[in-house]
């Protein structure tokens, strides 16, 4: 009795276990019923058929990210380069997934792996590392259009790797290496011009200052000589003015013989002085006659001063 009681007891436990079932939030759970699709539990508390009913499928609807192995490919230009990835899809109808395709995962995976050789076939190993959001755009269209039947949805396509062969590794560090050194040179070379540039600009402002300061220096010294001349022209009038009316004054003749006879005999006697040839004096002819040129002279300066000036000329 015991026995039976504990193998009835355990059945009932079987019972409930297999009637009430908890399916997790953002999952879904296909129930068949005697072998055939019965209906889709998403997430909550439900009641099942013992025996007849049973869970033949569990999925997420959570997005997955599953890696893509490594796989070997042949780029255009027949280089062989070693590519992996990650693809990223998620469950948009579950039955779908369950008996439109064996396993979606794995099939996901030939998918990419597929695409991604024909793909990288399309491209030269240069272009490879350049183009690689075109190359995941195009995985993930290819992608989308075959899973759609399996209710499935590509997200997203993202290459982790690419790893060319050894041989190509070092010719493309040393290409790599040339790059770097020709772009050196260039901005050397840019370099030395800018520098000569401004070094010429340098001395064409430093001539054309020089310049300038020649043409200033000879303006003043033109100007200077001008006002000199100026000046010891209009001291030269002036005092031939003076001297002019000092003779016009009373006893000024007489006064300016004296002078000049002073002057002469002055100038006679360090003549003789420092001469060896004997000189002969003027006669007192001679010298009456230079008085008398002097005469008219002053007669002349009296003459022009008596002159009325023209009134001047106001603005």
């Amino acid at each position: 009795m015991a026995l039976i009681s504990l193998i009835v007891l355990f059945l009932v436990i079987f019972i409930i276990w297999k009637t009430f079932i908890i399916v997790p939030h953002q999952s879904a759970y296909i129930i068949e019923r005697l072998g055939q699709y019965n209906k889709t539990l998403l997430s909550g508390f439900h009641f099942l058929i013992p025996i007849f009913d049973r869970v033949a499928y569990r999925h997420t609807l959570k997005e997955e990210a599953i890696d893509v192995p490594p796989q070997i490919c042949i780029t255009k230009d027949n280089v062989q380069v070693e590519v992996d990835g990650i693809i990223y899809i998620k469950v948009l109808d579950p039955v779908k997934a369950s008996y439109n395709i064996q396993d979606y995962r794995f099939s996901s995976i030939q998918l990419a792996q597929t695409n991604m050789r024909s793909e990288i076939g399309k491209l030269d190993l240069d272009h490879t590392f350049k183009e690689r959001e075109t190359i995941n755009q195009n995985v993930v269209s290819s992608l989308d259009t075959a899973t759609e039947p399996w209710g499935v949805k590509v997200t997203r396509y993202e290459i982790k790797n690419i790893f060319p062969p050894k041989e190509v590794l070092l010719t493309m560090e040393k290409q790599m290496t040339a790059e770097r050194d020709k772009r050196a040179e260039i901005i050397y070379a840019e370099g030395e011009k800018i520098a000569m540039i401004n070094q010429s600009e340098g001395k064409k402002i430093e001539a054309i200052n020089v310049s300038e300061g020649e043409k200033q220096k000879r303006i003043n010294l033109a100007e200077g000589r001008a006002k000199k001349i100026q000046l010891l022209s209009e001291a030269t009038a002036k005092a031939i003015e003076m001297i002019g009316e000092a003779i016009n004054q009373p006893g000024g003749q007489e006064a300016m013989r004296l002078k000049i006879v002073e002057e002469y005999l002055s100038g006679f006697g360090d003549v003789l002085q420092k001469s060896t040839t004997k000189i002969v004096p003027l006669g007192p002819a001679i010298i009456e006659s230079f008085f008398t040129g002097i005469s008219k002279v002053s007669e002349v300066l009296k003459t022009k001063q008596n002159i009325p000036k023209p009134p001047h000329k106001t603005n």
